[in-house]
């Protein structure tokens, strides 16, 4: 991995970089919510990507209940964590994409340490995740951090007790 991996909360000075990578990188469904519009990185889907990105501008405690992070590698923007809250008082729930030229370098790992950090520091308890076993890439990252997986229903759930794995840079 070249350069140190950091994460930035997403906002208006970093959401063009992210829009940039994702429709260079990544598939639309990969890296936001299915819309009506054109497929491909049509001008309606980028509108949506900033949309949808903009509406957790607020963070944890905004009206999305979600933090999202600009990953950055070496100071460019190559993908995007998130946390939200939980029903579960203390758990927040994660979900990571990178662009493809950042896979398979060990940057997700270190930014999944890095929002265990941002989790641990904003109180939180627990991380949890959920992804299918037909996603390797994610699986290994989750286990590399010390997630308890279990499979059910074709799904892995995914727990990380941040009073018992400490989060470390």
């Amino acid at each position: 991995m070249a350069g140190a991996v950091r994460l930035e909360p997403v906002g208006e000075q970093n959401l063009e970089p992210l829009l940039s990578v994702a429709a260079a990188e990544a598939e639309p469904d990969d890296v936001m919510p299915p819309v009506e519009a054109p497929a491909g990185w049509s001008l309606a889907r980028r509108e949506a990507f900033r949309e949808f990105h903009r509406a957790s501008f607020g963070g944890l405690d905004g009206p999305t209940r979600t933090q999202m992070f600009a990953i950055l590698l070496g100071g460019e923007v190559v993908g995007m964590v998130r946390m939200t809250r939980c029903d579960q008082p203390g758990t927040v729930e994660t979900g990571m994409w990178l662009g493809r030229s950042a896979r398979g370098q060990g940057v997700g790992a270190a930014a999944l340490r890095e929002l265990l950090v941002e989790a641990a520091g904003a109180g939180m308890r627990a991380v949890v995740a959920e992804t299918t076993r037909d996603n390797p890439g994610a699986v290994g990252v989750l286990e590399k951090c010390g997630a308890k997986l279990r499979d059910e229903g074709g799904k892995v759930h995914a727990e990380i007790c941040l009073d018992s794995t400490p989060p470390s840079r």
